[in-house]
């Protein structure tokens, strides 16, 4: 089960520095979106912090995933931005589902690997 860990850890870490960094330094020019998905990135953009800050907290957790230090934080706060990349593939982008699919239950099953350390905060 460790190794499993470690390489679910190391995909999630590479994967979520490889989005990121792609992001911040233009490394990709961006799919044509329609639709509904569209009018969706259309308001993320506008918003003009909230794509930097999502993409920012995914390069410091990726490097976390990478490096092996701090996991534990670094599952509860990746969290929220694996759901909503799971939704957002669900409802709006369904061909790209397996990555979501993989990204959320990835960070679902690191937090089960590490659940003594979440367990003090469960506590009365």
């Amino acid at each position: 089960m460790k190794i499993a860990t470690i390489i679910v850890r190391v995909l999630m870490g590479a994967l979520l520095v490889f989005a990121s960094a792609s992001f911040f330094l233009k490394l990709a020019p961006e799919p044509e979106v329609t639709g509904d998905f569209k009018a969706f990135q259309v308001g993320l953009v506008a918003s003009s912090y909230l794509m930097p800050l999502a993409k920012a907290l995914e390069l410091l957790c990726g490097l976390s995933f990478l490096s092996g230090k701090y996991v534990t934080i670094a599952n509860i706060i990746i969290l929220p931005v694996t759901l909503n990349i799971l939704l957002i593939n669900l409802y709006m982008t369904p061909e790209n589902l397996p990555i979501g699919l993989f990204i959320f239950l990835g960070n679902l099953f690191l937090i089960y690997r590490y659940w003594d350390n979440y367990k003090s905060l469960f506590t009365a």
